[in-house]
């Protein structure tokens, strides 16, 4: 994590010296805003599927890794309060087999339909010799649209402020590479059924990541959220903070949720205590909402049939990510 952070603060120092006037925020967010006009930002977002996709290979499921990816960019986009506009992918095979690209583009199809965004095009490349037979790579890139008065800003969080959270289907596109260390034996494997999650754990594996377009926009366009965070890579500790000021930190109450059986399941595997992996995995919540305190009951309120929310923390004015209980 730590090689990450650093890589991504190099990144943002180069990226510096290849901007426009237009660019409104760059590196470093959950996307980056370019101004379109004096009313209109853009907001663009890429992202991967990562290893999760070696699971679809081993199972033999190609047509969900697509949702994933679409659905990885989308959440991202939207926690700048911009609507997802268009959608394009890049997909890296060893060999092209024409049914098996289909079926992932499938999926990256209904991925969009999900997000309410066009697929606007790809790119399918062959790549005899790098990787081996039967492995691919899936990148996408998002772009969205948002009326500046509607940009979700960290800025704009208070301390004493509510962080509702949205529930998560499962691991969605993260931590795969703890989970097929501790979990995935072999292709059989997968195929085995599990009591505790009432399916086999291929089936819970590929679950895809929940699209949260719909939920987020409803509470931006109420003037219910103030920023947001998608909880990917790094887990709570290193997005959350993304989406507050520098000086404000987050205090999460672990007991204001049931994270999914799955997330126990890799827990005994790995020998850890859940809460160990709140700095790895979603651990049932996808996305973090800042909402004002005033407005909690109201955002939950807006958020039923789209998603299922409830407050998890609150806003504090000393920096980072705390956990504990209001139950203790």
């Amino acid at each position: 994590m730590e090689a990450g952070a650093e890589a991504v603060a190099l990144i943002r120092d180069i990226a510096r010296s290849a901007s426009r006037p237009e660019v409104a925020t760059g590196v470093g967010g959950f996307a980056g805003l370019f101004r379109l006009d004096d009313r209109r930002l853009l907001a663009a977002a890429t992202d991967g599927v990562g290893t999760k996709l070696e699971i679809a290979r081993l199972a033999g499921r190609l047509d969900t890794v697509g949702i994933d990816l679409v659905a990885m960019c989308a959440n991202d986009v939207v926690c700048t309060g911009a609507r997802p506009l268009l959608f394009l992918d890049y997909l890296a095979v060893e060999r092209v087999v024409p049914e098996e690209v289909a079926s992932i583009v499938t999926g990256v199809a209904e991925g969009c339909r999900r997000a309410g965004c066009a697929l606007l095009g790809g790119e399918t490349a062959e790549h005899p010799g790098v990787l081996s037979d039967g492995r691919f790579d899936l990148a996408g890139f998002c772009v969205g649209v948002v009326d500046q008065d509607r940009v979700l800003d960290p800025g704009s969080v208070r301390a004493g402020d509510v962080l509702l959270g949205f529930r998560s289907s499962g691991l969605h596109s993260n931590g795969y590479s703890l989970v097929r260390r501790v979990l995935v034996e072999d292709a059989a494997s997968l195929r085995a059924q599990v009591p505790a999650l009432g399916r086999t754990l291929g089936e819970e594996l590929l679950e895809p990541t929940t699209m949260y377009v719909e939920s987020l926009l409803a509470l931006s366009q109420d003037g219910l959220a103030r920023s947001a965070a998608h909880i990917t890579g790094g887990g709570f500790v290193e997005n959350i903070p993304r989406a507050l000021p520098p000086d404000l930190g987050a205090a999460i109450d672990v007991q204001a949720w049931e994270p999914q059986p799955i997330f126990g399941m890799v827990a005994a595997a790995a020998g850890l205590e859940r809460t160990d992996l709140l700095s790895v995995l979603n651990m049932g919540i996808g996305m973090v909402v800042v909402v004002p305190r005033s407005r909690a009951d109201d955002a939950v309120v807006r958020t039923k049939g789209l998603v299922d929310a409830s407050v998890i923390g609150e806003v504090v004015a000393e920096p980072g990510v705390t956990f504990g209980s209001r139950r203790n």
